[in-house]
């Protein structure tokens, strides 16, 4: 059952919004508070750190989720297709809430708040009564041509109160502790060679200090957590073998943070498949589930077979599922057949007395 905690929110005194930033936080206190008792979160902003989301597991402690990205082409290349099938498992697991993994809309975000897209690619789609529990997204770098702000104002939560999108967040639901990370600032190629593509940079630049405090309040985040799992959510690859293939970047910065804070599971979209690479370094997974619409048939590289347990150039989600003592992954194709499972066990921690 979800939680009925009511909404909190703390600001440090040392904390100054702009007026933009107020008015905004002031409209989310009072577009969320239906929606907590509702869909089962509360909030808690706190200057020096990520924005912290509570989220109640089950009462037997277990959680249920599913994780979709790069998937908003209003009903196109099989997203109304993916969409009910996510329903039907959604309603088979017992879903506690939904992940998208970035890209929400194609193909160049929103225009506004007022853009039809948002009802047409979302709330028109993803109908199935499972699927109306809280959906937590990050942006991707198609989300980053249009109005990023329109994604992030409280005003789409009036309009349909379960989707929630921030630059970078956590999702604490005790048994696992998600950290959404904003990736997107991080690729070179997009502020260096944008092409004919115009990004919507505000409340990025200067672009060096806000990487900067991005990973070190993850990496912050990341050390104080006593979750049993650590799952760390973004849009771009880290590690890939379809078209984007690995980020550089994120190889180079984001990576190094993740191996050394014992994260479980590395989640990300961005690749147009269904994927799954285990890692030689360390026991951190890197799941993709970017087939919510347009897919890349035949488009995969090499990659060295002890790593790449799984590969699927085709439409798809993901589920996962999450006790004290096991993940287990699933991978669903366009039509509900399963593709890949693959789980983890740990031990549950002595109390010392």
């Amino acid at each position: 059952m979800p939680s009925t905690k009511a909404y909190t929110l703390f600001l440090s005194p040392l904390f100054s919004p702009s007026l933009p930033a107020l008015h905004a936080m002031s409209g989310l206190m009072l577009l969320s508070l239906i929606p907590t008792v509702l869909l089962g979160f509360s909030v808690v902003l706190s200057a020096a750190e990520l924005q912290r989301f509570e989220h109640a597991a089950k009462a037997d402690g277990s959680l249920s989720l599913l994780v979709v990205g790069d998937w908003g082409r209003r009903g196109a290349y099989n997203q109304t297709e993916v969409a009910l099938q996510m329903g039907i498992m959604g309603e088979k697991l017992d879903i506690d809430f939904i992940i998208s993994t970035g890209d929400n809309f194609y193909e160049g975000g929103l225009n506004g708040v007022d853009d039809p897209a948002f009802y047409e690619s979302f709330t028109r789609i993803y109908t199935a009564p499972s699927l109306q529990k809280q959906w937590y997204n990050v942006l991707g770098n198609h989300d980053y041509r249009g109005d990023v702000e329109a994604q992030l104002s409280p005003v789409l939560r009036e309009m349909d109160s379960k989707w929630l999108c921030l630059r970078s967040f956590i999702v604490n639901t005790e048994i696992a502790e998600f950290f959404f990370v904003d990736t997107t600032p991080f690729v070179n190629k997009y502020f260096l060679e944008p092409k004919d593509h115009v990004y919507d940079w505000s409340g990025i630049l200067p672009r060096k200090s806000y990487l900067s405090n991005v990973l070190e309040d993850l990496d912050m985040a990341l050390k104080e957590s006593v979750a049993k799992w650590k799952i760390v959510v973004g849009h771009h690859t880290i590690k890939s073998a379809g078209q984007h293939g690995n980020t550089v970047e994120l190889n180079l910065q984001l990576l190094p943070i993740l191996q050394a804070n014992n994260v479980d599971l590395y989640i990300n979209g961005h690749d147009h498949c269904l994927e799954h690479i285990s890692s030689s370094e360390s026991p951190l997974q890197f799941l993709t589930s970017g087939g919510g619409s347009k897919a890349w048939r035949g488009d995969v590289a090499w990659w060295d077979p002890k790593e790449m347990k799984f590969y699927y150039d085709g439409q798809g989600f993901m589920s996962v599922q999450i006790t004290q003592t096991e993940v287990d992954v699933v991978f669903y194709d366009v039509s509900g057949e399963v593709l890949h499972k693959w789980s983890r066990t740990k031990q549950i921690s002595s109390a010392v007395l």
